[in-house]
């Protein structure tokens, strides 16, 4: 019985095509919310932008007056602190974003207590996507972890079935030479 030669480029390429095809939709989920959140500052749709308050680093209102505030605001249904997931106090802005559970966000001038914006926020919806903990967290590390792992994988092979071409040349360039 002969025992088989170890071939590097036949390996790359079964392990090329067959890795891109076991993770073409979790990478396509990743390669699309990351476009999208390389892009959230720039849409207001994906993110909203930050607004300004009336005075800049000199915030006066308490954590009672931004929860009395962000319970008076129109489209958000805010209760009590439970319905916050952050505050994001920005003073150089002059205001307080209140992020809410259901994704909502109020921007709140930390001198006059007016809300200033309130604007659905997707990028967190879309960063769960990405990362995939929005399916489970199972997901995340057993799917988008090891698919993240098998495009790095994918990534070293390519870029050896990139340069074979030119080592078999400079081989042959090699081999007149001599």
């Amino acid at each position: 019985m002969t025992k088989k030669k170890f071939n590097l480029n036949k390996w790359s390429r079964k392990v090329h095509y067959w890795g891109a095809f076991v993770v073409a939709l979790p990478v396509l989920i990743i390669f699309t919310t990351g476009i999208l959140l390389q892009l959230k500052k720039d849409f207001e749709w994906i993110q909203p932008s930050t607004q300004s308050g009336s005075i800049q680093n000199l915030p006066s209102l308490s954590f009672d007056q931004i929860l009395d505030t962000a319970k008076n605001a129109k489209n958000v249904t805010i209760k009590d602190w439970s319905d916050i997931d952050r505050l994001d106090v920005r003073p150089e802005k002059g205001i307080v974003k209140v992020r809410t559970k259901n994704r909502w966000e109020l921007q709140i001038d930390t001198n006059t207590g007016q809300v200033l914006q309130e604007a659905y926020r997707r990028s967190d919806l879309i960063e769960t996507l990405h990362d995939g903990s929005w399916f489970n967290s199972s997901i995340k590390y057993l799917i988008f972890l090891p698919s993240g792992i098998v495009l790095l994988v994918l990534w070293l092979t390519g870029i050896y079935l990139v340069l074979l071409p030119y080592q078999k040349k400079w081989q042959k360039q090699d081999t007149n030479e001599s």
